[in-house]
C-alpha cells in the first residue's frame, strides 16, 4: 500500500483523555456517598446553578412559549425526521419463534428498556440537535420513562430552545443538570427514584469518562471521544466543498480530528491551502477551536488507488465519513468501518448532525470497527424464551446430563435426572458417569 502523508497529526484522540479519569472517579465517589446533596453542590460549584433541578410542567410550558415560531417549526421538522428513521429501525427488528427439535420451541422477544437517560451538553451554545437525537429515538423504541438532562445555559436556566426540543421529542422528566453530575444522577436515579437502564448522548471528555466508568451498572450508547470527520475524495471532488466540510467539523473543538484520503495530489494541495483560509474567516470561538484541531489532529493522505483509500478509511474508522467520488455505489458496497456514511457532495455531516434523520451520536476513536452509533437498537433488549414437551425434555435431558457431567457439573446434571425420573418412572437412560470430586 503506497500512502503518502502530506500532513500528519501531532496528537491522537487519546492524548487528552487521561486527565479526566481522576476527576471523574472522585466525583462519582462523592455522589455515590452523598447523593443529591453532592449533585447540588457540584451544580453550584461547576455550573453556578442553585435553582430547582427537576423542571415542573408549568415551567416547561412557560419556557417553551418563549421559543419563536420558526425555531419551533425547524425543531419539529428535525424531530419528525429523526423519529421516522428511528421507527423504521424499530420495524426492522422482529420477534420470532422456531421449532428446533420435535417438541422444542424457542423464540425471541424484542422489548425496550424501562428507563432511559438522555444527555445533551450545554456549553457555549444550545445543543438543540443532541436533545432530540436521544429522546426521539428512545421514544420510537417505546421506552416507558425518558429522563433528559442538560446544564444551565451561561449560568442561567436551561436554554429554552433545548428545553423545547427535549419536551417536543417526548421526555417525561427534564432536569437542569450538566456534566458528570448529570450522568451520575441518571445512573443512580436521584431526584426521580428511577435509575436509568441506558444513558445516551454526547458530551465533553468528563461526560464521556463518566459514562465509561458507569458502563456495566448502566448501558451506554458509545464510548465517545471528540468528534471526527474523514473525507474520501478523487479527482472529481470540489476542493472548496471538501475544505468547507473539514472545517465544518473541526469547529467542534480543539481535539477534533479531520482527515482527508485522496488519490489526487492537486486536490490535496488545494484543500490544505484552503482550510486555513476558511478557518480564518470563522468567528473567534469557532476559529480558535478549528485552528487548533487542524494544526494538532489534521491529516491529509495521498493514496494510489481507491482500494487503498477504502482500506485506509476502514483502519481509521471515522465517526463521520464523507465520500466525494465517482461510482458511489462501489464505496457503499466496500466501506465497512464508519459511524455514519455520507455519499456524494449533495449531503454533508452537518445535515446528519441536525436534520436529515439518522442519529448523530456516533462511535469515535476507532470504535466504528465493532460498533454502530445511537439507534433504536440501543434502547432495545432481545430476550430469548423456550418451551418444550415432556417428550422433548427426554431427548434434551439425556444430552444435557451427559455434557454437564463431562464438565464436572453434577448439580446441573441432576436437574435433568430429576425430570426424567418424574416423567418416565422406571425407564433407564444413559446419563453419563456421576461426578465424584
Amino acid at each position: 500500500m503506497a500512502i503518502t502523508y502530506l500532513m500528519k497529526a501531532s496528537k491522537t484522540p487519546e492524548t487528552e483523555t487521561a486527565t479526566a479519569q481522576a476527576v471523574v472517579t472522585d466525583m462519582l465517589a462523592e455522589i455515590g456517598a452523598h447523593g443529591e446533596a453532592a449533585v447540588r453542590a457540584y451544580a453550584k460549584k461547576l455550573d453556578k446553578w442553585d435553582g430547582e433541578i427537576v423542571l415542573t410542567r408549568a415551567e416547561i410550558d412557560a419556557r417553551s412559549a418563549e421559543v419563536p415560531a420558526q425555531v419551533r417549526r425547524d425543531i419539529d421538522f428535525a424531530i419528525d425526521q429523526v423519529s421516522a428513521f428511528a421507527h423504521a429501525q424499530r420495524e426492522s427488528m422482529r420477534e420470532f419463534s422456531v421449532g428446533l427439535h420435535p417438541g422444542v420451541t424457542a423464540g425471541q422477544r424484542v422489548l425496550p428498556v424501562n428507563v432511559a437517560g438522555c444527555y445533551a451538553p450545554a456549553g457555549r451554545y444550545a445543543h438543540i440537535a443532541s436533545a432530540y437525537m436521544g429522546v426521539a429515538t428512545a421514544k420510537a423504541a417505546g421506552v416507558k420513562t425518558i429522563i433528559a438532562c442538560s446544564g444551565p445555559f451561561r449560568g442561567g436556566p436551561m436554554h429554552p430552545y433545548l428545553l423545547y426540543a427535549f419536551n417536543r421529542a417526548g421526555a417525561d422528566v427534564i432536569m437542569t443538570l450538566g456534566g458528570v453530575q448529570a450522568i451520575a444522577t441518571m445512573a443512580e436515579g436521584l431526584f426521580t427514584g428511577k435509575p436509568a437502564d441506558v444513558i445516551v448522548g454526547p458530551g465533553n471528555k468528563f461526560v464521556a469518562e463518566a459514562k465509561r466508568a458507569l458502563f456495566g451498572k448502566v448501558g451506554i450508547d458509545v464510548f465517545a471521544g471528540p468528534s471526527e470527520v474523514a473525507v474520501i475524495a478523487d479527482d472529481t471532488a470540489d476542493p472548496e466543498i471538501v475544505a468547507s466540510d473539514l472545517v465544518g467539523q473541526a469547529e467542534h473543538g480543539h481535539e477534533s480530528p479531520a482527515w482527508l484520503f485522496t488519490t489526487h495530489r492537486p486536490l490535496a494541495e488545494a484543500v490544505m491551502k484552503r482550510v486555513p483560509e476558511l478557518i480564518a474567516q470563522l468567528p473567534p470561538t469557532a476559529r480558535d477551536a478549528a485552528a487548533c484541531a487542524w494544526r494538532d489532529y489534521g491529516e491529509v493522505m495521498l493514496c494510489d488507488t481507491r482500494e487503498e483509500m477504502a482500506a485506509l478509511s476502514d483502519r481509521y474508522a471515522s465517526e463521520h465519513l464523507e465520500v466525494h467520488t465517482r461510482d458511489l455505489d462501489w464505496w457503499l458496497a466496500n466501506l465497512t468501518c464508519y459511524g455514519s456514511l455520507f455519499l456524494g457532495e449533495e449531503t454533508t455531516v452537518a445535515y446528519g448532525d441536525k436534520a436529515s434523520g439518522p442519529n448523530h451520536v456516533l462511535p469515535t476513536k476507532g470504535a466504528a470497527r465493532y460498533s454502530g452509533g445511537l439507534s433504536v437498537h440501543k434502547f432495545m433488549k432481545t430476550l430469548t424464551w423456550q418451551r418444550m414437551t415432556r417428550e422433548a425434555a427426554r431427548d434434551i435431558g439425556e444430552v444435557t446430563a451427559r455434557i454437564s457431567r463431562l464438565e464436572g457439573m453434577e448439580a446441573h446434571a441432576r436437574t435433568a435426572d430429576d425430570r426424567l425420573a418424574k416423567y418416565y418412572p422406571g425407564q433407564s437412560f444413559e446419563l453419563g458417569d456421576p461426578v465424584t470430586v
